[in-house]
């Protein structure tokens, strides 16, 4: 097997792995919080809001930190960083005693995280160009796959295990996991190369990448993402409530209506990124940005669950093509040497769509409603997709920079 094929077999897994240990939290935080000792609902609800978010509120701040290290001494080496100091944090979870503890590792695990840009910079520079929009939508199916069966795998592990047990399986599987990216994953980097560049702060490669003016649409693109999907993500339950009732398997409902957007993303991303390998991944994304903003106008006209489904399995399909696109052109626009700074940059974003995007959603619903939450985000991907049209159609490729060709 060709070894761009084995790491991205590997690297998948390991994506898989930590989106999983990131997210099989959501079903359980709230009971696992009562059971270290906090009774008042009021106090819970704060504390499980504080926890979930305190990993992406510090992953915002430190993915660049990560990136440009990665540049330095290699992605493969970050990657492990990362990996493994996962397995240990997500261990010692288990063994907290107070919500507290619980909070400070979770922002201590959004300190040392990173797997993912080290993951799609290696993938991006070691595999060969005409692949390198598959091995994205495969790489990016194996963190949406995660996202989508953590919840599921968490919920099941908490009556079958109990809480605790959670945090330990998690953290061992991770380990064995970083083992096998120890030994499977190889990367061609010149160390001695990228150690004989000047050593740039992250302010100064910010600076050097913003100059490539195809990068901000581009960091535009994941942040729009993010916040479209998530703004109206904690309301969702609500709305399903009041299209199907107070009936029976309201949850079931709620949860599907939740998890198909994920599911025909899981699905649509390796296809579309063989599709980009063919056509070109910015026609990919403009067409995604538009159908994914068009997909928003009915979701705020149904009038029963079934519609709501349907229109949310297609916004999946489309939202499937947008982060393979986004990551092919990142690898093709940025300057050589600067890709894990590139893409830390871009997980920053994707961070800050994570947090502003249901914040946002939920200070809005008392003013407009999901209803309105939803055209805010077609409006949102349409004008993106204008952006796009602008800044990226009919371009080819930037040169490297002239700061970057001095240092």
């Amino acid at each position: 097997m060709a070894r761009w094929k084995i790491n991205l077999i590997v690297l998948s897994i390991g994506q898989f792995l930590v989106m999983s240990a990131m997210t099989m939290v959501m079903p359980f935080l709230p009971l696992y919080i009562q059971e270290l000792g906090v009774t008042d609902p009021h106090q819970v609800a704060l504390w499980a809001g504080f926890i979930f978010a305190g990993n992406f509120v510090t992953a915002f701040f430190f993915q660049p930190l990560w990136g440009r290290l990665s540049d330095r001494y290699g992605r493969k080496v970050m990657l492990l960083r990362s990996a493994f100091g996962m397995a240990v944090i997500m261990t010692l979870m288990g063994f907290a005693q107070s919500p507290l503890q619980l909070l400070l590792l979770r922002i201590l695990n959004g300190v040392i995280s990173g797997f993912a840009p080290a993951a799609v910079a290696l993938v991006s520079t070691n595999t060969p160009p005409e692949k390198k929009g598959f091995a994205m939508g495969i790489l990016q199916s194996g963190g949406i796959a995660g996202s989508i069966l953590g919840p599921f795998i968490g919920g099941l592990m908490a009556e079958w295990l109990g809480f605790r047990s959670i945090f330990y399986v998690t953290g061992t599987l991770l380990f064995l996991a970083s083992m096998v990216a120890l030994f499977l994953v190889h990367e061609k980097f010149d160390l001695a190369a990228a150690k004989a560049k000047t050593n740039i702060t992250i302010v100064q490669g910010f600076r050097v990448l913003m100059k490539v003016k195809e990068l901000p649409a581009l960091y535009g693109v994941t942040f729009v993402m993010q916040f479209s999907m998530l703004a109206a993500m904690p309301l969702i339950p609500l709305f399903v409530q009041d299209l199907h009732g107070k009936g029976e398997m309201l949850a079931f409902y709620a949860g599907l209506v939740g998890s198909v957007t994920g599911l025909s993303n899981l699905f649509a991303s390796p296809l579309l990124g063989r599709l980009s390998d063919r056509i070109g991944p910015v026609r990919i994304l403009a067409v995604c940005l538009i159908g994914a903003g068009l997909c928003y106008i009915p979701q705020a006209l149904v009038t029963n669950i079934w519609q709501l489904l349907a229109v949310r399995f297609m916004l999946g399909l489309f939202m499937g093509g947008m982060l393979p696109s986004v990551q092919t052109l990142i690898s093709n626009f940025t300057p050589k040497g600067m890709e894990s700074r590139a893409y830390g940059f871009n997980s920053s974003a994707l961070s800050l769509g994570n947090m502003m995007g249901p914040i946002t959603g939920g200070a809005l619903s008392g003013v407009i409603g999901i209803r309105g939450i939803f055209i805010m985000s077609c409006m949102m991907l349409l004008a993106n997709a204008l952006w796009v049209r602008k800044t990226l159609i009919n371009k080819a490729p930037s040169p490297e920079p002239e700061a970057e060709r001095r240092t």
